[in-house]
């Protein structure tokens, strides 16, 4: 019997050896690191806390202010923290107003997923 994984990429469903696939998976982890040194202490702490709270905030993205209020860091740094996020990667994305409405996993657009939190929270899934 043939060892394979099979992987959905947009409508197609692709077989890939499970040989590949483990090979793949050795380098994922020093390819996330790569990927991830950017982030400084504060992008973590950002990043971190709009996934958390955009859970808890009733289906209301997140401006700038608050999340600088709330943990404690001046807008300025939160802002171009936020930028960076967007930018890198694609952690997160901002409304017209410049709010958080998506951090993955969660967003406050309407999408056909939900998530439901064994803490009562609810939201849509990016």
């Amino acid at each position: 019997m043939k060892d394979f994984v099979m992987i959905g990429r947009g409508e197609r469903i692709h077989e890939v050896s499970a040989d590949d696939w483990r090979k793949h998976l050795a380098g994922a982890r020093e390819h996330t690191a790569t990927r991830l040194r950017f982030m400084t202490g504060d992008h973590h702490l950002v990043r971190n806390f709009v996934v958390s709270e955009l859970a808890r905030n009733q289906g209301k993205p997140l401006r700038p202010g608050e999340i600088s209020r709330r943990i404690n860091l001046p807008l300025s740094r939160v802002t171009t923290v936020l930028e960076d996020l967007e930018k890198n990667l694609f952690f997160l994305v901002r409304n017209d107003a410049g709010e958080v409405s998506w951090a993955f996993p969660v967003t406050t657009e309407k999408t056909p997923h939900r998530l439901n939190f064994s803490t009562g929270e609810r939201v849509f899934a990016a």
